[in-house]
């Protein structure tokens, strides 16, 4: 987490829990970039980004203390009023959580230290931050997210910023960005970007936008965007980032290579290959100068990404072969470095129609996962066997990329934080299941997807409304009309307003709901929407484009049926889609005879 220097003077505020990862507050000169060490992907992973916790599964030793404590006594509340037990309990907590004796006791002195502090009224409130912050912490190494949020709203509330000490505000900028931490473990990335939002709004206030600690922060938050899929305001942030760095740090820095890596991968997410690719090479000629060979070999597949991009396939597998030498002489040929890039050659011979060697590279790979070198992430696992699968999907064996994907999803889906990557699994194996016409399966994959992207803070973004298409596909199958109507229906509103109502996407799923309409009964709405459809197709892609003789002859099926004929003059989408919503005759239903969309 970034940092916001307190006084000489100020109590050390650091929480280390052993193995637990990154859910501390740390002092300023103890804290690490927030920055991914790789960028292995053209698109933002949600595992990007430092965790704080491990599996909720996991019984961590001293967790049942620390469900089953003792109910305080009269003595213990009378010892409260004690202004020295609040300081001894929260070194106690502190000693505790050093010691690796359990983080069930320490969060029994933890908690007694808070209300310890909280009897000693607004004279504590500094102190009851701080033991608030502990007590979070223990919380978070037990798996028990939802407390440890509810406990860090109370330090953040109990802390006055405007107006006080440095100190307070180094105990509410760490309280937000450790709630910031929290609320992203749990997936709710609109909070979690919220928190670290006003923890740079305290940093700035306190140390002025351009001090370096306050670029850490930005690039902190721009990760978060990135993996929110909010680019413009990651490249904002990002560009902040860089300028502060190029003032305080000297040329072709370590911090400058390390922005100029974020803001290529946010350029590559917008489609900007030329600028990403730009930036990449200044990051690797900067890595080069200090000697960071490992870096520059992981450089080295983004340039291979960002080529692939732009189709300029030599060039790619180039720097691919580039930085595989260089893992394997430095990590060895069974780690995971060496496997990914496997995937990517792997990828880019399928693309190049070599089908031989895109299998040798994908078996190369798929050895490696199934035998992992010790310390080895489950989700860097599951990334890779998520990309294999593609590439069997794209060459039509649906049930091995089904295999893969379940394999996938059993590694992912205990763990806390990767809802989003969950969610995007089953997303996937819905397709797969309705490749080999396995719709009850594909629709229930669906039905979860949906979910996990509700409950994280997904519900307006395009992929959403994409998998929604998909899920109404399903519902179609299973002779769900209604459902596959709503579904089309929520669908339209998030792709229209993500993309636009000319969109190919957009216009599919205006196609969709057209059929479903006509399932229904309501022949004007679907013959309305259809003719829209139609006249967006001719004007894009041209009369003679088959994709606009399919949906010529959708439309005349209607109007013959309907007895009309084609009307030509141009019509608002919002009178196709408001005017007519109710127009439907009550209890009538029939099977459409119009295709959908996949």
């Amino acid at each position: 987490m970034p940092g916001l220097v307190a006084p000489p003077d100020t109590p050390p505020l650091r929480i280390a829990v052993p193995n637990d990862g990154d859910s501390q507050i740390r002092r300023p000169g103890e804290v690490r970039s927030p920055m991914p060490k790789k960028f292995s992907t053209p698109s933002p992973s949600p595992s990007s980004r430092a965790r704080p916790s491990p599996d909720r599964k996991k019984r961590t030793p001293g967790s049942s203390s620390a469900e089953k404590q003792r109910p305080p006594t009269a003595a213990d509340e009378a010892a409260l009023d004690n202004p020295d037990l609040g300081p001894f309990l929260l070194k106690l907590a502190r000693d505790t959580i050093a010691s690796g004796e359990g983080p069930g006791k320490a969060l029994e002195y933890a908690v007694r230290a808070s209300r310890a502090f909280e009897r000693l009224g607004e004279g504590a409130a500094l102190e009851l931050a701080m033991s608030l912050h502990v007590t979070a912490a223990v919380y978070c190494s037990l798996g028990r997210y939802e407390e440890a949020v509810s406990v860090l709203e109370r330090a953040v509330a109990a802390v006055p910023v405007a107006g006080t000490a440095p100190e307070h505000a180094l105990a509410a900028f760490s309280g937000y960005m450790q709630l910031g931490d929290t609320h992203s473990m749990l997936g709710r990335l609109d909070q979690s970007i919220d928190c670290y939002t006003k923890g740079l709004q305290i940093q700035m206030e306190e140390l002025g936008e351009g001090d370096p600690r306050v670029a850490e922060t930005c690039r902190y938050l721009a990760e978060a965007h990135v993996q929110a899929m909010q680019f413009d305001e990651a490249e904002k942030l990002c560009c902040k980032t860089l300028d502060i760095h190029r003032e305080h740090s000297p040329p072709a820095s370590l911090e400058e290579a390390a922005d100029r890596r974020l803001m290529a991968l946010i350029y590559e997410a917008k489609g900007d290959f030329d600028a990403a690719l730009e930036h990449l090479v200044l990051a690797s000629m900067a890595m080069i100068a200090n000697g960071q060979e490992t870096e520059v070999a992981a450089i080295d597949v983004s340039i291979g990404n960002t080529y692939l991009s732009l189709g300029r396939f030599d060039e790619a597998v180039f720097s691919y072969q580039k930085a595989l030498t260089v893992f394997k002489s430095i990590k060895g040929d069974n780690h995971m470095s060496v496997a990914s890039v496997f995937v990517r050659l792997a990828d880019i011979y399928y693309k190049m129609g070599k089908f031989r060697e895109s299998k040798s590279y994908c078996e190369n790979a798929l050895r490696i996962y199934a035998k992992p070198v010790p310390g080895t992430s489950p989700e860097d696992i599951a990334g890779g066997l998520m990309e294999i699968s593609a590439i069997f999907e794209a060459v039509n064996e649906p049930e091995e990329a089904l295999k893969l994907l379940q394999k996938a999803l059993k590694l992912l889906e205990d763990s806390p934080g990767q809802w989003s990557t969950v969610a995007g699994i089953e997303a996937q194996m819905g397709v797969m299941y309705y490749m080999v016409g396995r719709y009850g399966e594909s629709w229930s994959s669906f039905d979860s997807a949906v979910a996990k992207l509700r409950a994280s803070g997904e519900k307006k973004s395009a992929f959403f409304g994409i998998v929604l298409n998909q899920m109404g596909l399903a519902c179609v199958q299973l002779f769900k009309i209604n459902e596959a109507a709503d579904l089309f229906e929520e669908a339209r509103a998030i792709l229209e307003q993500e993309y636009g109502s000319s969109h190919p996407d957009t216009l599919g799923v205006y196609s969709n709901l057209a059929a479903t309409y006509d399932a229904i009964g309501r022949v004007e709405d679907a013959i309305e929407i259809l003719e829209y459809v139609l006249k967006v197709r001719e004007e894009k892609l041209g009369t003679a484009n088959p994709d606009v003789e399919d949906e010529r002859k959708r439309l005349a099926e209607l109007l013959k049926e309907a007895g009309r004929v084609r009307n030509r003059e141009p019509k608002s989408l919002e009178n196709l889609m408001v005017t007519n919503s109710h127009r439907v005759k009550e209890g009538t239903r029939r099977w459409s005879a119009l295709g959908f969309k996949t």
